[in-house]
């Protein structure tokens, strides 16, 4: 579930039309303050707190991070 809805946001700050576990952010035009701001969603839709500390760049590194920091 969190992997589908990342997916699905991500689509609302990029035109790509294929985003994959391994693409990074800024292949996808998304910078830091757009990662931030796609953090501060997550937390809304999925009702958790999540401490972004401004290290991942993939696609699948904020995946991971959501799915093991979602309380």
């Amino acid at each position: 579930m969190v992997e589908k809805t990342i997916l699905e946001m991500l689509g609302e700050y990029t035109d790509k039309q294929e985003i994959t576990r391994e693409s990074t952010f800024d292949v996808l035009g998304i910078d830091s303050l757009d990662v931030f701001n796609l953090v501060m969603e997550l937390e809304e839709k999925l009702g958790c707190t999540l401490e972004l500390d401004g290290s991942l760049k993939t696609v699948g590194e904020l995946i991971d991070f959501v799915e093991a920091n979602k309380k």
